[in-house]
């Protein structure tokens, strides 16, 4: 992790008055204080809050004092007074401790019971109180101060994601190993999800040409077998009947277009010939592409 971004972060002040609150994940977080300070001498008197005090150290050494525990903090150390915890910091006088700091409140908005998640760091009152597993914080830090340093339009809604973020990662610093776990399950079917949607994309993307299902498999990294395997678990069809689905149904909003021919939406659609296209869409719809269009894609029941 770099804390370059945090030593020039000064402007991280200024975010009072321009982020007040943020939500993430079902919980609301409302901003209460932002800091930066050099690395110079200073005591933080043992004091409490009525909300998370975080802070993350860039440079030198000091103490942090949380209860009647004391640890060590220098670069690379976040560390966290939850609402009600005694602590107190102070800087090393011969190398000052620099700090960016931030403090929120937190609470559940739309959330049901929460049980174990990232939030857990922040709602366990026995987690831990000092990380080195600062995630993306220091760049998180510094992108919040630029913002802060020269407002644009759009600033509100860029400073509420950087602020989620920032809450989030706080979070996740101070959770346990097991609250942050994901079901294998769970990240192998979005994993899934994300590749079958690109080869579905893929196929709308190229109705109108020839393409197999070893072109559609070397797009997304997989062998021929592996890739229909994987799209037929998710879809419940294979690759080549989906491809023959989507262009007829294709077919059927261009043949709605009187100032179109046969020829052309067959060829539209990755039809060579209109024999072959007219029996599929038979197959299909019922109805030649010409009976189809004479009737608007209207089915009138039997009497």
């Amino acid at each position: 992790m770099s804390l370059g971004s945090v030593v020039t972060a000064d402007r991280f002040v200024d975010l009072a008055g321009l982020l007040e609150s943020c939500e993430v994940d079902g919980f609301r977080a409302d901003f209460v204080s932002w800091g930066h300070y050099r690395p110079e001498y200073w005591l933080n008197y043992r004091h409490s809050h009525s909300f998370h005090e975080v802070c993350l150290a860039y440079a030198g050494e000091g103490r942090f004092t949380s209860g009647d525990t004391e640890y060590a903090v220098g670069p690379g150390t976040v560390f966290l007074a939850r609402p009600g915890d005694a602590h107190e910091i102070e800087s090393s006088r011969a190398d000052p401790l620099g700090i960016a700091f931030w403090g929120f409140t937190f609470r559940p908005v739309t959330r049901g019971p929460m049980g174990a998640g990232w939030w857990s760091g922040l709602t366990r009152t026995d987690g831990p109180v000092v990380s080195a597993r600062t995630g993306g914080l220091a760049a998180t830090v510094g992108g919040m101060a630029a913002e802060a340093a020269a407002p644009q339009s759009g600033y509100q809604a860029s400073l509420a994601a950087l602020g989620a973020t920032l809450v989030l990662d706080t979070a996740r610093a101070f959770a346990f190993d097991e609250d942050l776990s994901v079901e294998p399950t769970a990240r192998s079917q979005a994993r899934d999800a994300v590749v079958v949607d690109a080869m579905q994309r893929l196929l709308l993307d190229n109705l109108a040409r020839p393409i197999t299902v070893r072109e559609v498999a070397a797009a997304v990294h997989l062998s021929e077998r592996h890739a229909e395997r994987l799209f037929r678990s998710v879809t419940g069809s294979s690759l080549m009947s989906t491809l023959r689905r989507l262009r007829l149904e294709l077919a059927a909003q261009l043949l709605l277009d009187p100032s179109t021919t046969i020829t052309s939406v067959a060829h539209a659609c990755g039809y060579s010939d209109v024999r072959p296209f007219s029996t599929a869409f038979r197959r299909r719809y019922g109805r030649t592409p010409g009976e189809y269009r004479r009737t608007g894609g209207t089915t009138f029941a039997g009497r």
